[in-house]
């Protein structure tokens, strides 16, 4: 026995040797991947940038263009909106009897414009010619009848015919010579049409017409208030029976589209970061959800204090305002919201 277990150590020894310098040679490895990982990630982390702000959006006043009375208000605060919808509404009872009563007159317009482009009439003609031949004739009759008279005249030594007689005669005569000349000239007219002046003037006020009743259509399409753009109602500032005025604000609406955070980046950092540098948005509310986003706009002049730059320390302390726009299509963020900007600064890898 004793023999035994001296023989087996001897050579039992070289294995436990290979063994723990096998042992040593994997955890050397394992310590130089840990070192390599561990540099790895702090090297991207110093590459990546991760500022601080808020949720940022724009906002629409909403008001009337005219003065008049709200009819109806039709959301409340916290409403989504969509654009072209009508969100409120003013009385239109005085407006429409104005509207009818200028369509009706712009018809009248184009009917006296349509007359004189039209010219006159054939029986108009027809009616001018026939004047102009009785006219003709009763001027013949009226010249003859004053030449008999006036023979009679100095054929009796005036004992026949008075002197009276004579002047009746010729002014009848007269009388008929200046009708048959208007009755020519009404002929003429009636051939000739309207005047251009007076077709320019038709056209003229047809137009005033025209333009008063697209005017007060205008006024009654306004007297709807319609979202400009797809928003949320952020307050509600007027009620029915309120008078509205293109000075006061019937509702105020929060665009849901586009949302950015804004933000501010050190000088030192600036080099890095460019326009449409993507990023991502986490905010407290939503701890496992992230929002992704880019980089939209960045100042080009440096905001706080100092104004002048006047050593190298100084210059550390300048920042610059950055608005990263986020996809929002849930609309989830509000305005104000706290948020983490993380930016993604290498081959991929968010901070």
């Amino acid at each position: 026995m004793t023999e035994s277990s001296s023989g087996s150590g001897p050579a039992a020894a070289p294995h436990r040797s290979l063994v723990r310098w096998a042992l040593l040679v994997a955890g050397a490895l394992a310590s130089l991947a840990f070192g390599g990982w561990w540099y790895a990630s702090r090297h991207v982390r110093a590459q990546d940038i991760v500022l601080y702000g808020n949720v940022d959006l724009r906002e629409v006043e909403l008001a009337f263009n005219d003065s008049g009375r709200i009819a109806s208000v039709a959301v409340e605060e916290g409403d989504p909106v969509h654009r072209g919808e009508v969100l409120a509404r003013l009385d239109t009872s005085r407006l429409r009897p104005l509207l009818a009563q200028a369509v009706a007159r712009a018809a009248a317009e184009r009917a006296v414009l349509e007359r004189l482009r039209h010219g006159s009439r054939p029986q108009e003609i027809a009616q001018a010619r026939a004047n102009w031949v009785l006219a003709r004739a009763q001027q013949r009759q009226a010249l003859v009848e004053y030449a008999r008279v006036l023979r009679v005249f100095h054929g009796s030594g005036g004992r026949a015919v008075s002197r009276q007689d004579v002047t009746d005669a010729q002014a009848t005569a007269a009388v008929a010579t200046a009708r048959t000349r208007v009755a020519r000239e009404a002929l003429r007219l009636a051939l000739l049409g309207p005047r251009r002046e007076d077709i320019a003037q038709a056209a003229a006020l047809l137009a005033a017409e025209r333009a008063q009743v697209t005017l007060l259509r205008r006024e009654l399409a306004d007297a709807l208030l319609r979202a400009p753009l797809d928003a949320v109602v952020r307050s509600r500032e007027a009620e029915p029976g309120d008078m509205a005025s293109p000075q006061r604000t019937v509702l105020t609406l929060a665009l849901t589209n586009p949302k950015w955070v804004r933000a501010y980046i050190p000088e030192s950092d600036l080099a890095r970061v460019h326009p449409g540098m993507p990023a991502t948005v986490a905010v407290d509310a939503f701890p496992h959800r992230r929002f992704s986003g880019w980089v939209g706009f960045i100042s080009s002049e440096a905001q706080f204090t100092p104004k002048t730059v006047e050593t190298a320390d100084l210059r550390t302390s300048l920042v610059y305002e950055i608005r990263v726009f986020v996809r929002d299509p849930r609309d989830a963020l509000r305005l104000g919201m706290p948020a983490t900007v993380h930016l993604l600064t290498q081959n991929g890898t968010r901070s």
